[in-house]
């Protein structure tokens, strides 16, 4: 074996000699003599690493065949994902990938991918992966011998209109790997041998490579009572410690660390406990520093703060026994009268207004906890059963079961616990399709193959659950970029119109797509017949009104792209194939906040605005790196207004145009300027909660510039 280059490994025009190209990446932030922006300084940078970096440490063999068996022979790759298709078919993709002539459109994008996606070589020092390679791995590990969806998926990742999540995209094909799944979701029962398989399948989950969240809320409370003697339980703050170190403890093969979240229910009698381990001064016997929080609020709470009324706290050991169901399961919202009035029932009181003011008490300090509006949830939610709490990244919105245990930790009987396969379209890549349904479908099959080809047996409940719903979460990203792109501002009237269309015509393809996959595989998923979708009543919103957009401009880029626009009757032969055929997913979409992948694919993240025109990022040993806003140029500087200056309104209004087409969640987050206050927190939290929103991920605060540390003709200073 020898060195080689790699598909990026022309320097642009003009570069002759050899220049540091983290120094070119910082020139990004300086001002030109002419005051512009120097873009290009970027990109040469991007060549220069290649030039530099890549090049000299990838490793080069004399054709496609030695490459392959090498890396099978020496237990890199899997054998069978390539074994699956025929010799020349795996040979043309790669040639015909190969010319496509993938480059990576920014440095922190090609540094991002080669730190933290390419294959190397078992001691670190190597390159065994290009871009195009990985892609086209993973489109062959997701296409399962079946070159058409595997040519599709390539042809779809390497026109950037598709990112499968961190998880898929790291981990396809890889011998010495994680699981493909990005999330999952775990109830916890109020019992002490769910309480240790539960820490048990987090550490298992986690070493495996997803993001793990817990919910809490059927724990019994502080001083409970256990096997009757009164002021006995501990109450859920020891069990978020014990979780927190297992995080710490477990991460997958040291690629990605550890993560949990833990969601508890805003009636609880430890709620104030529960929030206060994230106060800065909080003692260090309870103070939780890596674990993220998430509080689970139903309506009634923000009516008794609108009376200024107290809120009371339900004893779920009491609830449990008087119901006969844990405290998650029972709507307090329609119960909380006969909560309040039943003298069987434990229960203490707090100021519901003092308990908003804490909230935005600890999103100041923290960023969290993250809120989940447990009636809006449940309203939207197609599927028989209850939403109780949602995950690390608060746009998994799924049903879940509980599971029971005997004394050795064995199940009695398999609860259903929930995973999720994600990934993203790139808007404007999208938009850009010569078939936008079939971009959308191919996704949604390659997100199938993610779950059809995920089987966790250390976490039995997380099996059954996704063998259940083969449910799959497909996001959106660069819808900032795309935007500002057409000269429209985001969350604006044409913005909003835009992003009330496009999660139109994504829903209608994606769930044309899932029941093209329930006729292909001969079943729905189950529990299919005790939903919204069975009896048609899911598809009443697009078949009583006529949806199209409401602005010239949006109808003019719908119509430009080639796009059609699905019309009430084609709503009502899709709910009438639906209903008698099925969909084979449980769930369809999931908007994440898409970091890393971001990156990668040259996108804005998710479907928030930018946090800035020039990003800085500290990326490890290299320190600071700047990352400009995708689609950005001179002249359409004025269209990428940051998410400080957006606002939340404008923020809250584009994610409500977004939700009533997802059936799951969109991970929001809210930004405010440093003269922001808890009352200003507040009012966008009932604003979130009155316009639909289901889920609010962090809040980011922009931190106040230190007077004399501006720099004069910084970027990121000045704009």
């Amino acid at each position: 074996m020898t060195l080689t280059a790699v598909s990026q490994d022309r320097a642009p025009a003009g570069i002759g000699t050899r220049r540091d190209y983290h120094a070119l990446n910082a020139q990004l932030n300086l001002f030109a003599p002419d005051g512009s922006i120097q873009f290009e300084r970027d990109r040469e940078a991007a060549a220069e690493y290649f030039r530099q970096h890549v090049i000299p440490r990838t490793v080069r063999f004399g054709s496609l065949r030695e490459r392959i068996d090498h890396l099978i022979e020496n237990d890199y790759y899997e054998r069978e994902f390539i074994e699956a298709y025929r010799w020349e078919f795996v040979e043309e993709l790669h040639r015909r990938s190969e010319d496509a002539g993938h480059r990576f459109a920014s440095f922190l994008g090609a540094f991002k991918f080669f730190a933290s996606y390419a294959l190397k070589t078992f001691d670190g020092q190597r390159y065994l992966e290009t871009f195009t390679d990985r892609a086209v791995a993973t489109a062959l590990y997701l296409g399962r011998g079946d070159e058409g969806l595997a040519a599709a998926l390539a042809e779809e990742i390497l026109s950037g209109r598709f990112q499968p999540a961190t998880p898929t995209f790291l981990n396809a094909g890889k011998k010495q790997r994680g699981e493909l799944v990005s999330c999952f979701l775990l109830r916890i029962e109020d019992n002490l041998e769910s309480i240790g398989r539960a820490v048990n399948s987090a550490l298992q989950l986690s070493k495996r490579g997803g993001g793990v969240a817990l919910l809490l809320s059927n724990l019994r409370e502080t001083g409970a009572p256990i096997k009757r003697i009164e002021g006995q339980a501990s109450g859920v703050v020891p069990v978020m410690k014990i979780l927190e170190d297992s995080f710490s403890y477990a991460n997958q093969l040291g690629a990605r660390q550890g993560a949990g979240a833990v969601y508890l229910h805003a009636h609880h009698p430890d709620i104030l406990r529960f929030l206060d381990t994230k106060r800065e001064n909080a003692d260090e016997k309870v103070r939780i520093k890596t674990l993220s929080l998430g509080v689970v609020i139903p309506d009634i709470t923000f009516e008794l703060a609108k009376r200024n009324e107290p809120m009371r706290l339900f004893s779920p050991y009491d609830v449990e026994r008087e119901y006969g169901v844990p405290l998650s399961d029972l709507s307090v919202g329609e119960r909380y009268e006969e909560l309040v009035r039943n003298p069987r029932i434990r229960k203490t009181e707090i100021s519901a207004r003092e308990f908003f003011k804490t909230i935005a008490e600890l999103q100041f300090e923290s960023g969290y906890p993250y809120v989940m509006f447990e009636d809006t949830v449940n309203r939207a939610n197609p599927l028989r059963g209850r939403v109780t709490m949602s995950n690390l990244c608060s746009e998994i919105l799924q049903v879940g079961t509980a599971s029971t245990y005997d004394a050795a930790l064995g199940y009695r009987e398999v609860g259903r616990d929930v995973s999720c396969n994600l990934g993203s379209l790139n808007i404007a890549r999208a938009m850009a399709s010569p078939d936008f349904g079939a971009t959308v479908e191919t996704a949604v099959r390659g997100l199938t193959s993610v779950s059809e080809q995920t089987e966790i047996d250390a976490v039995p409940s997380v099996a059954a659950g996704n063998r259940a719903s083969r449910a799959i979460g497909l996001g959106q990203m660069n819808l900032h970029g795309y935007l500002a792109s057409q000269r429209i501002r985001y969350g604006g009237e044409e913005g909003v119109d835009f992003t009330n269309m496009y999660f139109y015509a994504v829903a209608y393809h994606a769930l044309r797509a899932s029941h093209r996959l329930a006729r292909e595989r001969g079943r729905a998923f189950e529990g299919f017949e005790d939903s919204a979708y069975a009896d048609g009543s899911f598809f009443a919103k697009y078949t009583e009104r006529v949806w199209e957009p409401a602005t010239p401009r949006v109808r003019a880029l719908f119509a430009d792209a080639g796009i059609r626009l699905p019309t009430r009757a084609d709503w009502a032969r899709l709910r009438d194939d639906v209903v008698r055929d099925g969909i084979y997913n449980a769930y369809l979409q999931a908007v994440p906040p898409t970091g890393s992948i971001s990156y990668i694919n040259h996108a804005t993240a998710s479907i928030h605005p930018i946090a800035a025109k020039i990003e800085i990022r500290k990326e490890g040993r290299l320190g600071r790196v700047y990352f400009p806003a995708p689609h950005m140029e001179q002249s359409n500087l004025e269209y990428f207004e940051d998410a400080y200056e957006v606002g939340y309104e404008r923020i809250l209004d584009t994610y409500a145009a977004a939700t009533q087409h997802v059936d799951q969640g969109l991970s929001c987050t809210l930004f405010f300027r440093d003269t922001a206050t808890t009352r200003d927190i507040n009012r966008a939290q009932i604003y979130a909660w009155r316009r639909g929103i289901k889920t609010l991920y962090y809040i980011r605060l922009r931190q106040q510039a230190l007077t004399g540390t501006e720099v004069e003709g910084c970027v990121s200073c000045a704009l």
